[in-house]
C-alpha cells in the first residue's frame, strides 16, 4: 500500500536522471530511516507535459542493471514517493502554493547547465519568471514572506547541474535577482542565515526508456509503464556539508552511496580525470581501432590496456587529495564501462574532444610532467589519436564518419589537413593553439616529436598496432 508522505522535496525537472537518482535515493531514505518526506516535481520550461506522470498517479518503475563487484545486477523497483507535479507555467499558483508548504526542506533541480544564469531582464511581477534562479528567488521570497522570516523555514538547495560549485553558482544568481528587485535586506539575511546553497555532484548513467525494450520489459513485470526508467547499479552522491544537511538528509544512515564533505571539488576532479579522462584518452583511439561501442573496446585486450595504463599509471598516481581510494573508484568505472546493458557509441562520446582533452586529460598530463620530469606516455599518445580522429577518415583509412565539435575547431582542422603538412609541422601548429589549450603545449620538452611518432604509427599501422606498441 503506497503511503502519503508530507512533501519535503520541491524538485525542478522531471527528466529521466533525476527519477532514477534523486526519487531512488528518497524511496530508499522512506524505507530505511524516519525520513518520511514525498516529492513534488515541477516542471520548469514551457513546454513538455507532465500528463504521463499523473496518468500514473506519479508512479513508475525504476530499472537498475549492470555490473557491480562482478556480479550482474537486473533490478526493479517501483518508484511511489512523488506525491504531486506542477509547471511553473501552466500551474503557477498550485507552484507558488508550495512556498507555504510547512514541511518543504529542499529544493533539488537539474535544469541543465544553461539553466543556472542570471536573468537581469526577470521581474519580480513576472507570473513565472524567465531564468530558474530568477524562480527560484521569487518563491523563495514568497516563502519568507508567508513565515515572517522563521528561521526554521529556510531551505536547503541542492542544485544537480553539471558545473563546477553549482551551489556557489546558484546562489549567486539568486543574490544578484534579489538586489536587482531591491528586495529588503532582511531577506537577503534569511537567505544567509535560514537558507543553505550546498554544492553537490552527481554521478549515475542513467539511459532513460528503454524504447526498444520496452515491451518485452513490460511482459517480463506484467504491467504496462510509460515511465519506464532505466540507470546502472553505481550511484554517487556528494554534497556540500552546510548547517544541518547530512542530519536532515540522512542518506548515510540509510547506507547510500552518498558522501558529505566541506567541498565537493575533490570528488568532481575524480569523476572528470578518472571517468570522463578515461573516456577521453581512449574512446577515439578505439574508434580508430575498429570499436564502436564503449562495451567492446572494455573486450579487447590491446585497448582495455591502454585505458588502465592511462588510469592506473598516469592519471591516479597524480590525483590530487580529497577522496579516498581513487583505485577503487578507477576499478568501478572498468566495470561500468563493461556494463552489459549498456551500448554506449564512441562517436556520442567524441562530441567536442578538443575543449574535453583539455577539460578532462591536460590536468593530468601536466601534474604527470611536473610530479615525474617526462612525458606520460598513454597521455600523449592519446593526443597524437585526437590529430588522427580529426584529420578525418581520408587521412587515417576510417570508414566515413562525421566530426562533431565547434565550427572554429573543424574549420582548423579542416583547413590545416589541406595544407598537407609534414607530420610533425602539423603537430606542432596544434600544439601552438593556445586557444584550444589555454597554452603552447609545444613548450613541454619531448611533446611534438612524441605526438608526432605516435601519429606516424597510427596513419601507417593502424591505431591497434600503434596501442599496442605503448603498452
Amino acid at each position: 500500500m503506497r503511503v502519503k508522505y508530507p512533501v519535503k522535496v520541491l524538485q525542478f525537472g522531471e527528466g529521466g536522471f533525476l527519477r532514477a537518482f534523486v526519487e531512488y535515493m528518497i524511496e530508499e531514505l522512506n524505507e530505511k530511516t524516519d525520513f518520511n518526506g514525498s516529492v513534488c516535481i515541477a516542471k520548469a520550461v514551457p513546454f513538455g507535459s507532465l500528463d504521463m506522470l499523473r496518468e500514473q498517479d506519479h508512479t513508475y518503475t525504476l530499472i537498475n542493471r549492470g555490473k557491480m563487484n562482478g556480479e550482474v545486477i537486473n533490478k526493479s523497483r517501483i518508484i511511489h514517493c512523488v506525491a504531486d507535479s506542477v509547471g511553473t507555467y501552466e500551474d503557477y499558483e498550485a507552484f507558488m502554493e508550495y512556498a507555504k508548504c510547512p514541511t518543504l526542506r529542499f529544493i533539488i533541480s537539474n535544469t541543465t547547465e544553461a539553466g543556472i544564469v542570471y536573468g537581469p531582464d526577470d521581474k519580480l511581477t513576472d507570473c513565472p519568471p524567465k531564468e530558474y534562479p530568477s524562480k527560484l528567488t521569487k518563491f523563495l521570497y514568497e516563502r519568507y514572506c508567508h513565515f515572517d522570516g522563521a528561521a526554521d523555514k529556510g531551505l536547503y538547495m541542492l542544485p544537480c547541474e553539471l558545473i563546477e560549485e553549482n551551489g556557489a553558482a546558484l546562489e549567486d544568481c539568486v543574490m544578484k535577482t534579489a538586489r536587482n528587485w531591491d528586495l529588503p535586506q532582511a531577506f537577503i539575511d534569511w537567505l544567509n542565515d535560514a537558507c543553505a546553497f550546498c554544492s553537490t555532484l552527481v554521478d549515475r548513467i542513467v539511459t532513460g526508456y528503454p524504447r526498444e525494450e520496452a515491451a518485452a520489459i513490460e511482459a517480463e513485470l506484467g504491467y504496462k509503464d510509460n515511465l519506464l526508467d532505466v540507470g546502472e547499479p553505481f550511484a554517487l552522491w556528494a554534497l556540500q556539508n552546510k548547517k544541518n544537511l547530512s542530519e536532515e538528509f540522512p542518506l548515510l544512515k540509510a547506507g547510500l552511496p552518498a558522501a558529505f564533505a566541506d567541498s565537493v571539488l575533490p570528488y568532481r576532479e575524480r569523476k572528470v580525470r578518472i571517468l570522463n579522462g578515461a573516456h577521453t584518452s581512449t574512446v577515439l583511439a578505439g574508434f580508430l581501432a575498429g570499436k564502436d561501442i564503449v562495451r567492446e573496446c572494455m573486450e579487447d585486450p590491446v585497448i582495455f590496456g591502454f585505458m588502465k595504463k592511462v588510469v592506473l599509471d598516469e592519471v591516479v598516481p597524480v590525483l590530487p587529495g580529497g577522496t579516498e581510494n581513487p583505485e577503487a573508484f578507477a576499478e568501478s568505472v572498468f566495470e561500468r564501462f563493461a556494463n552489459p546493458f549498456i551500448a554506449h557509441r564512441l562517436l556520442s562520446i567524441s562530441l567536442n574532444s578538443v575543449s574535453k582533452w583539455k577539460a578532462r586529460c591536460l590536468c593530468s598530463f601536466k601534474d604527470y610532467v611536473k610530479a615525474n620530469g617526462k612525458l606520460p606516455t598513454a597521455l600523449t599518445f592519446s593526443f597524437a589519436a585526437l590529430l588522427a580522429f580529426y584529420m578525418g577518415h581520408e587521412k587515417n583509412g576510417h570508414a566515413p564518419y562525421e566530426l562533431q565539435d565547434n565550427a572554429d575547431v573543424l574549420e582548423f582542422f579542416a583547413e590545416l589537413v589541406k595544407k598537407d603538412l609534414p607530420v610533425a609541422e602539423f603537430v606542432d601548429t596544434v600544439a601552438k593553439k593556445t586557444d584550444f589549450w589555454g597554452e603552447d603545449l609545444s613548450a613541454y620538452e619531448g611533446f611534438v616529436p612524441a605526438v608526432a611518432g605516435y601519429l606516424s604509427d597510427i596513419l601507417d599501422n593502424g591505431a591497434m598496432k600503434a596501442m599496442e606498441a605503448v603498452l
